[in-house]
């Protein structure tokens, strides 16, 4: 069966097109993203702009037509915390269905985590010890603490770079103590995730695409470390590296950033908040080995679409 699952997030809408097979894989066929930014300027105020709204099913439109283009036989479209938030929600799935004929899941932060674990569980070779897993979107943020076996605990957070850039709005390059203001906020906001780190206590962090795809672009960019390849889902971090990317990340101002190798315009924006959080994660949650997995919701939700499938046979 040719699929398409449909990532329709805070800051970018992504498209995955797959063919399944029987025992539960598949082969990637094509993929591609596009920059919506739907929270832009009223992420924090619960509802989605008009212009963001309209680039939104403009991107919907674009992937409708790839949807023809390679017969795709079934189509999953689903929404996260930008959408899940907005009180015109239901005004956006309706003329995205409407004028795509798309239908938009718009799932849970509960939901959300756990397809996250499924497509990190894909692409990185987990083992009994458990890992911290963070996803970070420009609405929210998943923490999952997980084995190779199963989720011990997870939650979704509206701690999203999008949202903590439009609340915060940072002085460009960010100041010290507006560093410290964030992670002040992120203590206070965070309490669950401390608590859990109690009971299971994580021998690494492992950062789920997006941002931290980026950090290992940058880190190729401008340290020749290794390369995004195709053929390879998951990467060691080498953390003297880390701690270099992300300090030339918080002491550039926008203008800067945007020189530095392997930073997509996309991130321009949203990297020193991202940044941020996983230098939190890092220092607060006492982490000091960190992967990354390229994998994340898409593949996700396929590997629990298939999984189900084969369940009701």
């Amino acid at each position: 069966m040719r699929l398409a699952v449909i990532d329709c997030g805070t800051n970018t809408f992504n498209i995955l097109v797959v063919d399944t097979q029987q025992d539960c894989k598949y082969t990637r066929i094509f993929n591609t993203r596009i920059a919506v930014k739907l929270g832009e300027g009223s992420i924090n105020k619960g509802f989605i702009g008009a212009e963001p709204f309209k680039r939104g099913i403009d991107a919907l439109m674009t992937f409708n037509a790839i949807i023809k283009e390679h017969k795709v036989e079934k189509v999953m479209a689903i929404a996260t915390s930008a959408i899940r938030d907005a009180a015109n929600r239901k005004a956006f799935v309706e003329e995205a269905f409407m004028k795509t004929g798309i239908s938009i899941n718009v799932i849970t932060g509960n939901k959300e985590a756990e397809l996250i674990y499924l497509g990190n569980q894909e692409a990185v070779k987990l083992d009994d010890n458990i890992s911290l897993i963070m996803d970070i979107g420009g609405g929210s943020t998943e923490f999952i603490l997980a084995d190779k076996n199963k989720i011990h605990w997870k939650q979704s957070f509206n701690l999203g770079a999008a949202r903590l850039l439009e609340k915060f709005n940072p002085s460009n390059p960010i100041t010290n103590g507006e560093i410290n203001l964030i992670f002040n906020y992120l203590s206070q906001n965070l309490i669950p995730v401390f608590q859990a780190l109690k009971n299971f206590r994580p021998t690494e962090l492992v950062g789920s695409s997006g941002a931290f795809d980026s950090v290992v672009e940058m880190i190729n960019g401008e340290l020749k470390g290794e390369a995004i390849v195709d053929t390879k889902t998951g990467y060691e971090i080498n953390m003297d590296n880390y701690h270099k990317i992300s300090a030339l990340v918080k002491g550039s101002s926008l203008e800067q950033r945007k020189k530095i190798k392997g930073l997509a315009p996309m991130r321009f924006d949203m990297i020193v908040i991202s940044c941020l959080l996983i230098d939190f994660a890092l220092k607060y949650f006492n982490l000091n080995k960190m992967r990354v997995s390229t994998y994340s919701l898409k593949e996700g939700a396929i590997v629990d679409l298939l999984k189900r499938e084969l369940n009701t046979k």
